[in-house]
């Protein structure tokens, strides 16, 4: 058979996503932290609306009507906003544009594993430094190994933490590459990284619409850096990355504000709710700013569990990798899935079957 592929791509292994069930299976799938609520009436009415001349025609480059009105929202020029197909690709091209083999990229874990997926493809070095048992932050670590790309997930994932600004503004002034904060979750969480964009140069924050907007379908992220890093990470995205439906849609659905924050809210209190109740089960919980749970079930029965909920058609998410085999990442539902949920562990836990 023919070898057609690099020797580090035939190496590697590809990103898993969440399992995806047919559309109309009667499934509660909370295994990809996809907000259960509908997207917002606003972008949905634009989307009923799209003109055709819209599809005939090439889409703006990059994403302009997007910009401008993310622009308004967050309060920061246009032209510091780079709009992508999904917030993956965004991270893609930060490592295209940065990375090559002999040079570093760096991320503390467990955290999101596409960053290793995409360190391999473009078969760049590779530092990974664990967290501390308590998932506090190794910022001395993390600094010696100065990257020429260093990713942090803030909120991270599958742990549901907050890395705090005064460690981020740290790392970011004593490193000589660039800095990667993966905000993906930041709708769910108290505080986030944007105003030390105005700081460092060195710094991209990364957002998505796929959690807090309830459109991980339409595929559109976007990205906040001062234009001198923006510059050289045009040169490497496609040139039409976004499309006009996506970019219409999207903003629409960052603009009507309220509506998400609305949403957000909801998903917040039930995140409470079901951490309460799975600690009345025994399973140890970590706190979480984002819009899923990080448990251990009180027997480390994690995989077992994973699998008997699958039976039940009950999608979470178990991750066999170091750290993390005795443990299970659960989206937070409606209230109508979090207790069916709740329920089928508590007749897993007393009869263990």
């Amino acid at each position: 058979m023919n070898n057609y592929f690099r020797s580090h791509v035939d190496a590697m292994a590809s990103y898993v996503p969440g399992e995806q069930p047919p559309r109309g299976t009667q499934i509660i799938k909370l295994n990809s932290n996809e907000n259960p609520y509908p997207p917002s009436p606003v972008a949905l009415a634009v989307l009923q609306n799209i003109d055709g001349e819209r599809l005939r025609r090439y889409p703006e480059p990059f994403g302009e009507e997007f910009r401008q009105a993310a622009s308004q929202v967050l309060g920061v020029p246009h032209d510091w906003i780079i709009v992508g197909n999904g917030s993956d690709e965004l991270l893609n091209v930060v490592i295209r544009a940065c990375a090559e083999p002999g040079r570093k990229v760096v991320y503390p874990m467990p955290t999101y594993v596409l960053y290793r997926t995409l360190t391999e493809a473009q078969a760049a070095d590779i530092t990974e430094i664990p967290y501390h048992e308590d998932y506090s932050f190794p910022l001395e670590e993390l600094i010696a190994a100065d990257g020429c790309v260093t990713f942090i997930a803030s909120p991270n994932s599958p742990s549901g933490h907050v890395v705090s600004i005064n460690d981020l503004r740290k790392l970011a002034s004593q490193l000589s590459g660039v800095l990667v904060i993966d905000e993906a979750y930041t709708d769910f969480a108290q505080e986030n990284a944007l105003a030390l964009v105005e700081e460092f140069e060195n710094i991209i924050a990364i957002r998505t619409l796929s959690k807090g907007y309830s459109l991980a379908g339409l595929r559109l992220g976007f990205g906040v850096a001062n234009p001198k890093l923006l510059q050289g990470l045009f040169k490497v995205k496609d040139s039409y990355n976004i499309d006009a439906i996506a970019c219409a849609v999207g903003a629409a659905a960052i603009t009507d504000q309220a509506y998400k924050n609305a949403c957000v809210d909801k998903i917040k209190a039930s995140r409470t709710q079901l951490a309460t109740d799975l600690k009345k089960l025994g399973f140890r919980v970590w706190d979480s700013q984002t819009n899923f749970l990080l448990v251990q079930p009180p027997q480390r029965n994690a995989e077992y569990l994973y699998q008997k909920l699958k039976e039940q058609k009950i999608l979470i998410r178990y991750f066999k990798q170091p750290e993390l085999e005795d443990k299970l990442r659960i989206t937070v539902g409606t209230d109508e899935q979090n207790h069916t949920l709740v329920q089928a562990l508590s007749n897993l836990l007393e009869t263990g079957d």
